[in-house]
């Protein structure tokens, strides 16, 4: 099943993100999704399976995530990372809806 990210939110009950979100201003550091009144941040990472061709497996920009992920660590986010197919069969989403509801049930 592919999953349009539109209506991804509403099928699973989750909060409306916001989207490409710039979590440090003095960076140019920014997440696919965030949620920053919980301090939640999505990335999908894509391009895992393709060596030569994904920019994200390269070491100069593996280095600037690793780098942007202890960023986001040290301000307090949580970042959760997924990869375009758990979006589209709903793995991300069912991880996210539990997620969000065991956040309701703390507050």
């Amino acid at each position: 099943m592919k999953l349009n990210l539109a209506d991804f939110w509403g099928l699973f009950g989750i909060p409306e993100p916001e989207e490409v979100y710039r979590f440090d201003g003095s960076r140019r550091f920014r997440f696919d999704f965030a949620w920053p009144q919980y301090l939640i941040a999505v990335e999908i990472e894509g391009g895992i399976w393709i060596k030569a061709a994904g920019s994200h497996n390269r070491p100069i920009h593996f280095m600037k995530d690793m780098t942007k992920y202890n960023l986001a660590a040290l301000h307090g986010w949580r970042v959760f990372r997924f990869t375009p197919t758990q979006f589209n069969n709903g793995e991300a989403g069912e991880f996210l809806e539990e997620l969000f509801r065991k956040l309701k049930e703390t507050n």
